[in-house]
Formats: structure tokens, C-alpha cells, sequence
């Protein structure tokens, strides 16, 4: 059995961020109406390790297009191994018989898919004339939510950022510097970077508020990012209480979003939360309705999203001739 091989390097050259951004938005749809299989992640545990590996398979009905992904998040890695605290490898799936089509890393899938729904979550949620974003975390996800941002407001005046490592802000700011002419300013802390912001990116690992009510004014976005395993938070409970609530899945989310923590302590309940991504995508729900409304995406990162921008990355690789064959 042939199957395509294609490297971490060979993956990032063939996306771009808007045609991922397309294809995401275009399965939150088919979510949305009811053509996607998608079971719960499997996670293993690795506690000692601080880490865990999950393994997340979907199957897009209408587009016969299966895959899994094996995803590791470890967020010691940079300080201990020199290593990215997400990796991931992703199998494509022919679901006409079962084999397997190609093998690919995930890394740079998993950066983009996971940025495209935050970018359709801005393009959908956050007020039309944002002008001011602020990040707080400046990793390799806070970059790729900059780039979707980027598409959805290219004339925004203002960008912050904040990170633990000042290293990992300056190396953020030095890349948004040549991605856009917009002003970005390196600031000292989370209050720095939200006050006063119209739309607030949040993407570490937090397992306790790191932004808090009453740094949030009225009508600002919020994409929380962070959140995507069991206790981790990155938003104080009391923004949510007052927000309008977008996740991508209402399971995933329960069991491993941002609200996980919320709802496990009953501040929350599930009927705070006010749609799905893919209800706004496909008008069974309406979006934003007030300019002073504030608005929270939850994401969690779902594996449809991964399906979709594996097949993408897998037909431009056909086409360009890209990637190797091997037999397995």
C-alpha cells in the first residue's frame, strides 16, 4: 500500500491561512447541519510528565473525507527538551475502503485549523470597527491567531502583547511588526494588554484566571484559546457570567474548555452557552446582535477541523507533486 508522506517543512509550505480559514468555516457548516461524524477525544494522562496525548478522529460525510490525529500537549517542553509543547501527526483516510492515504505532520495543521475558527469567530462575534487587539501568551498559536485576525480586521490601529517570556513577546512583536503596518507594543502584564482592547486573544496553558471582569469593557471579543484540556482556564468566571458564549462543540467544551472549571463548580450551566460556532456559520443562530455585548469563542480545537485542513493540504501536495511515496 502506497501512502503519501509529507514532512512538518513540506505541510507549512503548501497552506495559507485563508484558504485553511475556508475550509474550516465551511465544516463548522456542515457541523452544524448534521454531516459529520466526530467521536470524544481520547486522552492519555501523563501526570508526572505534566502532559497528555489525544487522539481525535472525524469523518465529513458529504465531503468522504476521514482522518486522526495523535496530538501531545506538554508545555514543559520548550524549558526542558528544547521541544514544541504541541506535537501532532495526522492520518488522511480513504472511507471507501478503509486505508490509508496519507501521513503528514500536524503541527503546523494544528496551529492553522486552530486560528482559522478563531479568526471566523472574530469575523462573526467581535464588533466590525475593532481597532485594538491584545494578546496574552505570544507562542506559535498566539502568531497564527494573529495572521486569521489579520484577515478578518486588516486595519486594525493597536496590537499588545504579554508573555511570561519576554523572549517569546519580542520574537511575537518582531514577526507582527512584518506581517502588518499596525502599531505593536510589548506590555508588562495581562491588565496592560486587555484594557481597553476590542478584541482579546488568550493562548497559554492556564490552569487559573489570567484576565479578569473587570479589565473587560463593553463590547469586546474574546477568543479563549488556552483552554483545551480538563481545569485549565484562562478567564475569570465573572466575564462569562456576563457574556454572550460561543464553543466550538458544547461536549468538548463542557469537558474541556474554558467553561469546564465554570460549569464543574456550578457557576456556570450548560444553558449559558449560547450557540455553537457552527450555528452562527450557518444562520440557525444569530451572532452578535449589540455593540456593547460581550462575546466569548471557547475553542477547544475540534478534530473536523483537523479533517478538513489535512484534505486541503493533502490535494495541493497531489498537485504540486510534493511530499514521497512509501510503501507500508
Amino acid at each position: 500500500m502506497k501512502v503519501l508522506l509529507l514532512s512538518e517543512q513540506e505541510v507549512t509550505e503548501l497552506l495559507s491561512i485563508k484558504e485553511v480559514m475556508e475550509a474550516v468555516e465551511n465544516v463548522f457548516r456542515e457541523k452544524a447541519l448534521g454531516y459529520v461524524q466526530m467521536p470524544s477525544k481520547v486522552y492519555l494522562d501523563f501526570a508526572k510528565y505534566n502532559g497528555d496525548v489525544r487522539a481525535m478522529p472525524a469523518y465529513l460525510e458529504r465531503l468522504d473525507v476521514a482522518s486522526v490525529k495523535i496530538v501531545n500537549s506538554h508545555p514543559e517542553n520548550p524549558c526542558k527538551f528544547g521541544l514544541p509543547t504541541v506535537s501532532a501527526t495526522v492520518l488522511l483516510l480513504n472511507p471507501k475502503n478503509g486505508t490509508l492515504l496519507a501521513l503528514m505532520g500536524g503541527n503546523s495543521i494544528t496551529a492553522m485549523r486552530t486560528a482559522a475558527a478563531g479568526g471566523i469567530a472574530a469575523k462573526y462575534l467581535a464588533n466590525k470597527h475593532s481597532k485594538i487587539a491584545g494578546f496574552i501568551g505570544a507562542g506559535v498559536q498566539a502568531k497564527a491567531q494573529l495572521q486569521a485576525l489579520l484577515l478578518v480586521f486588516p486595519n486594525l490601529e493597536e496590537i499588545r502583547v504579554c508573555d511570561i517570556s519576554h523572549k517569546a513577546a519580542e520574537a511575537f512583536a518582531s514577526e507582527a511588526k512584518k506581517a502588518t503596518q499596525t502599531k505593536v507594543i510589548i506590555v508588562s502584564g495581562e491588565e496592560k494588554a486587555v484594557r481597553g482592547a476590542d478584541i482579546v486573544v488568550t493562548t497559554t496553558p492556564s490552569k487559573k484566571p489570567l484576565v479578569f471582569d473587570e479589565w473587560i469593557s463593553k463590547g469586546t471579543h474574546i477568543n479563549a484559546i488556552g483552554a483545551d484540556a480538563p481545569l485549565k482556564e484562562e478567564l475569570d468566571p465573572a466575564i462569562l457570567k456576563r457574556a454572550k458564549i460561543v464553543v466550538d462543540d458544547r461536549e468538548q467544551a463542557a469537558h474541556s474548555g474554558e467553561i469546564n472549571v465554570p460549569l464543574s463548580q456550578s457557576i456556570l450551566s450548560e444553558k449559558d452557552v449560547w450557540a455553537e460556532l457552527g450555528d452562527l456559520v450557518a444562520g440557525t443562530k444569530p451572532a452578535r446582535t449589540s455593540k456593547d455585548e460581550i462575546t466569548v469563542f471557547d475553542s477547544t480545537g475540534l478534530a473536523i477541523q483537523d479533517a478538513a485542513t489535512v484534505e486541503l493540504a493533502y490535494k495541493k501536495a497531489l498537485s504540486r507533486k510534493a511530499g514521497c511515496f512509501i510503501n507500508i
